[in-house]
């Protein structure tokens, strides 16, 4: 072994055992949240006080747990989580009888005949993408695959599909072409299900689409919020965003600062709660002269009518949540570079007075102002 070989030899060792941990984090996060909804629903359905708690019972749960990642919302996932994928413990008996033994002999053992469950992996290698209804044992394969490949990220993405036949197609082109969260969220949001549906070509449309489709990375795995809720660990700024928007992020934030007028750094990837769905901001300060929240996002591409809306939505948000009465409404700066060009737009929250608008305007930085700020940073990965 030569020199070379021995730094090779390293570096794959280490990539994929720290690939096998994150996996095997993942995996327990799957199967936690999986019990956790399991045990909702058979207190919903057996427990002897439950008329007690009633329509109120995640909230007051989860008052009386306090597990980080198992807010309302959370369990309302886990909850669906469960009630979408029975079959999950099919896949995972063997695990947590192993992690929990006392705990599921005596809660699961007799509602779940265990030694019924057993997979086959290898009648997992061969995935065909379904034009029918599953049957159980084959249904049972795929989800051991699931267990195994998936996230639970991406769990939260596919339970939101309330079309079983829509579901499974999305299932089967995640473990076909290991689609990240990011790409599944945009594969779902273009249709790539109905528009599979009206071709004349079935097979040439869905080699068309893997085809376009990035694979999941290794450091995909470990970007979740929930990863690191599940380990209790503070989350690490920016896990979303590529080496270059972080750049980008971290000059912007001391760039901000350094033009004064005001600016107090309040948060970095502030992270919301819309709905069931955590969307992150980038960026937000506080003017102490315009008494108002700045809200900024960077988008590294194109910019799109949904980066403008997404951005109103954060506003009113804030506006919402955040804003107090001696407040005035906050405003958003949409950065958006497609390498070459830019594009800077401001966003206020329901401000139709001219004086609020030139008010703002002359207290924030310029649009040529951080035009050229993007232009100078882009310069340096080019």
């Amino acid at each position: 072994m030569n020199f070379q070989e021995l730094v090779s030899t390293i570096q794959i060792a280490s990539n994929e055992l720290q690939r096998s941990a994150a996996k095997a984090v993942n995996v327990h996060l799957t199967i936690r949240n999986w019990l956790v909804g399991f045990y909702i629903v058979e207190f919903e359905q057996k427990g002897e006080d439950r008329a007690e708690y009633g329509s109120n019972l995640l909230g007051r749960l989860s008052d009386e747990i306090k597990v980080k990642g198992l807010g309302t919302t959370n369990l309302k996932q886990c909850r669906q989580f469960y009630l979408m994928y029975p079959q999950m413990l099919a896949s995972v008996s063997a695990e947590i009888i192993r992690i929990l033994p006392k705990l599921i002999r005596q809660t699961l053992s007799d509602e779940f005949k265990l030694e019924n469950y057993q997979i086959s992996q290898s009648a997992s290698d061969q995935l065909p993408i379904p034009d029918y209804k599953e049957d159980e044992a084959k249904r049972r394969v795929i989800i051991n695959k699931m267990l195994t490949s998936v996230s639970f990220s991406h769990f939260v993405e596919l339970i939101k599909i309330s079309d079983e036949l829509k579901r499974n197609f999305y299932e089967l082109l995640t473990l076909k072409t290991t689609l990240s969260v990011k790409e599944l969220k945009r594969q779902i949001n273009s249709l790539t299900y109905e528009r599979l549906g009206l071709s004349t070509n079935y097979e040439k449309a869905f080699s068309q689409i893997s085809q376009k489709i990035r694979p999941e990375q290794n450091t995909d795995i470990i970007k979740s919020h929930y990863f690191f809720e599940f380990l209790n660990i503070n989350q690490p700024e920016l896990i979303e965003e590529t080496e270059q928007e972080q750049a980008l992020i971290n000059h912007l934030q001391q760039f901000i600062l350094e033009l004064g007028n005001g600016f107090c750094f309040e948060a970095r990837q502030k992270r919301l709660l819309i709905g069931d769905e955590y969307f992150f901001i980038d960026l937000v300060f506080y003017h102490r002269i315009l008494k108002c929240h700045v809200l900024i996002d960077l988008k590294v591409e194109k910019a799109s009518h949904e980066h403008i809306g997404q951005l109103k939505t954060y506003i009113n948000y804030y506006k919402k949540n955040f804003v107090l009465e001696t407040d005035n409404p906050p405003v958003g700066i949409l950065l958006v570079t497609d390498q070459n060009t830019s594009l800077v737009e401001y966003a206020i929250a329901d401000s139709d007075k001219d004086i609020f608008v030139s008010k703002y305007l002359l207290q924030l930085p310029s649009k040529k102002q951080l035009t050229e700020f993007l232009q100078n940073e882009l310069r340096e990965f080019l």
